[in-house]
């Protein structure tokens, strides 16, 4: 009976070993913003540097003195000064088009949030963490479900 036991016990961990059970490599890229760094225009560099082709925001906690928000279907984007705390930071990212939300809230707890476009500059601190896959490859494409370009998935063929 013991040896029984023994084979089903190592059939089931050389089961679990198979190439299906492989997890995915994440990678990730930790950085901090310092004051009058534009959140926009540094996240797109660390993407370019880093050849980040399918990659999203992990976290993001700081703090901005001037934004530039494009809010829900509106051409242009809506800039205000002063004090915010970023409430959070979510989106995709790729050297092939990036597509970042952000809130953020004012002293009295008002929050607004919408596209995150370049102008939005760090008061004290950005602290960033992205993460991001070879397993894909994220692009931005028409593709006549919408008058914009959205995200396309393509699962790369990566051993």
């Amino acid at each position: 009976m013991r040896i029984v036991l023994l084979l089903l016990t190592i059939n089931f961990f050389t089961a679990c070993k198979s190439p299906q059970m492989n997890p995915e490599k994440i990678s990730t890229a930790a950085f901090r913003l310092k004051p009058g760094e534009d959140l926009r225009a540094v996240i797109e560099k660390i993407v370019k540097e880093k050849a980040i082709n399918a990659g999203w925001v992990a976290t993001c906690s700081g703090s901005l003195t001037d934004y530039a928000i494009r809010f829900a279907n509106q051409p242009d984007a809506s800039t205000g000064s002063g004090h915010f705390e970023i409430v959070s930071l979510t989106g995709t990212v790729s050297v092939n088009g990036s597509h970042l939300h952000l809130s953020i809230s004012d002293s009295t707890g008002r929050t607004i949030g919408g596209h995150l476009t370049p102008g939005c500059k760090v008061y004290t601190t950005a602290e960033i963490v992205l993460q991001y896959t070879d397993k894909y490859t994220f692009t931005r494409e028409k593709d006549g479900s919408t008058p914009w370009e959205e995200l396309q998935v393509k699962e790369n063929n990566t051993p």
